[in-house]
């Protein structure tokens, strides 16, 4: 045996005993989870593609081997949600609107599998865990920057259902809107699909026939409705001027990241430390998984009063010294 080969195996064995000290989780550390993720819309959905899009950045920074099925009715749900627990996944990252009380049972069942699930109710046991969409901070930046903006002191809002995640984040824009100036008014639609474009883009005609000269877009198809009539409108969730044709059309976004939530969750199951909790913070500015979109070709369009408003207000949020108000309650039209 030569001197480099002894060497070899001395490091070797060296390692390996050190290991052996070491707390299984920890010594695990560096390895691959299972991941799945479950969704009852298409992945082009928006708000199932940011979940999907945080789970592929962790795939493919090695973290994670991902599976993931899309499409999944609620009356298939808890069937799809135990195949994948039977399965040896470690974590499944989902939405249990609607189901929360038979999928807090599939959580119970299978103590050694997290979830972290889309759910407005409280934490469950000891591994499943909550999440909602609080952006509701950009959302009130986004309506100084449409309040100092409307001519018709007139702005349309179409959503998808009146849910606190969806309600949140139009009263937060509204009341960054009146902030500028209190006689703004407001035109609210429900089309109640979370994916419908051609009858969201009808709710926006009938709106932009109303008056209104700006839209919040918080469904597809709203942005298609603004391009055509010549008016301009906010984003939700994704970029809406980069990955929904919105440019020239919609002056900025109200971004919703989970790369940071679910770094966070994958950290805790591969350290062996895991908990049921509640995951809004991570949704929120301070954690990184809310923010504003560039205003990209709209950069020397919005007044420099309302830009300058939005960055004082945007570090007073991050050091906690500005609150956007959350309500939950469905909001209504004004005129």
């Amino acid at each position: 045996m030569t001197l480099l080969s002894r060497r070899q195996v001395l490091a070797t064995l060296a390692a390996l005993s050190a290991i052996s000290m070491l707390p299984a989780g920890i010594a695990n550390a560096a390895d691959k989870i299972k991941v799945a993720g479950i969704y009852t819309q298409p992945i082009q959905q928006k708000w199932d593609a940011r979940l999907h899009q945080a789970l592929e950045v962790a795939k493919a920074a090695g973290k994670i081997d991902y599976s993931f099925s899309e499409k999944v009715s609620n009356t298939d749900y808890i069937r799809v949600l135990r195949e994948y627990a039977e399965s040896g996944v470690q974590l499944i990252v989902g939405e249990a609107f609607g189901i929360s009380r038979e999928a807090r049972k599939v959580a119970d069942e299978y103590p050694n599998v997290a979830f972290v699930m889309g759910d407005p109710f409280k934490p469950h046991g000891s591994n499943f865990s909550v999440f909602d969409n609080y952006i509701h901070e950009p959302c009130y930046l986004m309506g100084i920057i449409a309040g100092s903006m409307t001519k018709t002191k007139k702005i349309g809002m179409v959503g998808g259902y009146p849910i606190g995640e969806v309600n949140r984040l139009f009263h937060a824009f509204m009341a960054g809107a009146k902030s500028v100036d209190p006689a703004i008014e407001f035109k609210v639609t429900f089309i109640g699909s979370w994916y419908d474009p051609p009858k969201a883009k009808e709710a926006a005609f009938a709106q932009i026939e109303s008056g209104v000269d700006i839209l919040y877009a918080e469904r597809a198809g709203v942005v298609d409705a603004a391009r055509e009539k010549g008016i301009l409108a906010f984003g939700n969730v994704n970029d809406m001027n980069k990955e929904e044709n919105g440019k020239d059309v919609v002056v900025t976004s109200a971004l919703w990241d989970m790369t940071n939530a679910i770094d966070h969750a994958i950290e805790q199951v591969k350290a062996g430390s895991f908990e049921a909790a509640d995951y809004k913070e991570w949704t929120m500015m301070q954690k990184g998984g809310a923010s504003l979109a560039p205003y990209y070709e709209f950069e020397d369009k919005i007044p420099a009063e309302a830009k300058a408003k939005v960055t004082e207000l945007s570090e007073k949020i991050m050091s906690g010294a500005f609150v956007v108000e959350i309500n939950d309650t469905e909001p209504k039209s004004t005129f």
